[in-house]
């Protein structure tokens, strides 16, 4: 049996340029649901995970951290994302559409996605771009608000999707910040950096991946990589 190569994706940064998608709909979610507005300057969403950018948000304007609060909140954050994902002019990064229909041609390579995303969030956001398809499992802010607790769950859906038990050396990680090389660091997955978010490939060096790339517009150098 041919041994396959497990791709897991970010989303933001690294799949699309969303126009700060996100944010605008959290912030519509905070007026709609709370009756709240006001800055987001100074929290940091680049690589964290969804439920730990709604803590910061709830400290910052005062309203309690419950469960009852939190559903409340993703239900308004989801529900303005198609509407905000229309006007911001999102798009998909350079060389994604191409790497991600040869990997799911490719015989060797099964992807899925690891992402700070709430799972519908993540849905709403490739499912605009008809990516959604692509990526039959995944780990998400679902299950775990840290970010470097997600790599079992992925590897437990990939083994529960494709019979595999994927190791490290053939498992990587593709993202756009250094909280998505510590992530596959965690469990002990090869990380590639792309410099499409808001780090330069000199920063995202500084932090070891196994490869770093400006952009995914070279697909070639990125199966180069991967070894694929």
């Amino acid at each position: 049996m041919m041994q396959k190569l497990l791709i897991l994706w970010d989303i933001d940064g690294t799949i699309l340029q969303s126009g700060r998608a996100g944010m605008k709909a959290l912030q519509a979610a905070l007026q709609d649901v709370f009756g709240v507005s006001g800055s987001f300057e100074g929290i940091e969403f680049a690589g964290r995970t969804d439920p730990w950018i709604i803590r910061q948000i709830f400290s910052r304007f005062g309203i309690e951290n419950t469960k009852e609060n939190a559903e409340r909140y993703i239900d308004g954050y989801v529900s303005a994302l198609p509407g905000v994902l229309g006007q911001s002019g999102t798009r998909i990064l350079p060389g994604v559409s191409e790497i991600l229909g040869r990997a799911a041609a490719h015989p060797g390579v099964v992807q899925g996605l690891l992402t700070g995303n709430l799972r519908r969030g993540a849905q709403a956001k490739l499912g605009f771009h008809g990516l959604w398809e692509y990526f039959p499992i995944g780990a998400f802010a679902d299950d775990s608000e840290s970010r470097n607790e997600l790599g079992p769950h992925v590897l437990r859906r990939a083994r529960g999707h494709w019979g595999i038990e994927f190791t490290g050396d053939r498992t990587w990680v593709v993202g756009d910040t250094p909280h998505d090389i510590a992530c596959a660091r965690a469990f002990g997955a090869r990380a590639m950096a792309v410099a499409t978010g808001g780090s330069k490939a000199a920063e995202l060096a500084a932090f070891n991946p196994d490869a770093v790339l400006e952009s995914l517009g070279d697909t070639e150098a990125f199966w180069r990589a991967v070894g694929a």
